[in-house]
């Protein structure tokens, strides 16, 4: 289960650091062309060649920040949040395929942006990726450029979550949202959210019954330099009633207007 892991973290030309990117492909000539590429862009690169090899990397990463006391008393999900800034994940993979290790990433409550890796281009194909919890899909065979701004956008969009100013708690009927905490309580109970899930709900639960349309839903969530499919919106509407709802099939907080798009409340 061969993989790499520097010792500490890449620098910009400027000094500035990047962060960490694990890189999850068994085609040894495209790995190492995506670790080029990041590495001279100044970011760490860290690679596996298996699914079960990125799952042994991440908990040696957690071992090492707890020798370190850096991760004493944190979760692994605490702990991959430190540690890895971005994971480019392969979906054909030995051992555990992308799939399968996408949503034992998501199982964790690991919320590091992941990219999608696929020669799987089909409209199917990139929904089910989304659905078991990446947050962006590129086909193969890919331009190595296109791949370095996704990983950009996808890093500023995860950054720009991260330090949202202090806002109250949100309240409405039997759903409490917990800004500073990103904590959310559904009826008295916790329930994990993903980064986008928390950033939807807390912008529905900020402007009850006002519609929103999936066009805006990309531009506010996703931001303005998403490239992507718009049915998106809808596979993360899907999850969030899942959590949500007492019957997710009649929704009565996240509500469709047909024609129009969403409404909470």
């Amino acid at each position: 289960m061969p993989l790499t892991l520097s010792s500490e973290r890449a620098k910009h030309k400027s000094g500035i650091k990047l962060g960490r990117v694990l890189v999850v492909e068994d085609e040894g000539l495209i790995s190492e062309t995506i670790a080029l590429a990041l590495t001279e862009e100044g970011y760490e690169v860290v690679t596996a060649a298996d699914g079960r090899a990125a799952l042994d990397l991440i908990h040696q990463l957690k071992e090492a920040e707890s020798n370190g006391n850096g991760g004493m008393g944190l979760s692994l999900s605490q702990v991959c949040a430190r540690s890895l800034d971005l994971i480019i994940l392969d979906l054909m993979l030995p051992y555990i395929n992308g799939l399968d290790l996408c949503r034992l990433i998501r199982r964790e409550g690991i919320s590091v942006p992941i990219l999608m890796l696929s020669a799987k281009g089909s409209e199917t194909d990139r929904v089910v990726g989304l659905e078991v919890g990446a947050d962006d899909y590129l086909t193969k065979p890919f331009g190595i450029r296109e791949l370095i701004a996704r990983c950009r956008a996808l890093l500023r969009r995860h950054h720009q979550f991260q330090v949202q100013p202090e806002r109250p708690s949100i309240k409405y009927q039997d759903i409490a949202l917990y800004p500073q905490e990103c904590r959310i309580t559904v009826r008295g109970e916790a329930v994990n959210f993903s980064p986008k899930e928390f950033k939807i709900l807390e912008l529905f639960m900020s402007y009850p019954r006002r519609v929103w349309s999936r066009e805006q839903l990309l531009e506010r969530i996703w931001g303005p330099d998403f490239i992507g499919d718009s049915k998106t919106v809808d596979v993360h509407i899907r999850w969030l009633r899942e959590k949500l709802e007492v019957d997710p099939s009649s929704p009565t907080y996240l509500v469709t207007v047909r024609g129009f798009g969403y409404r909470f409340g």
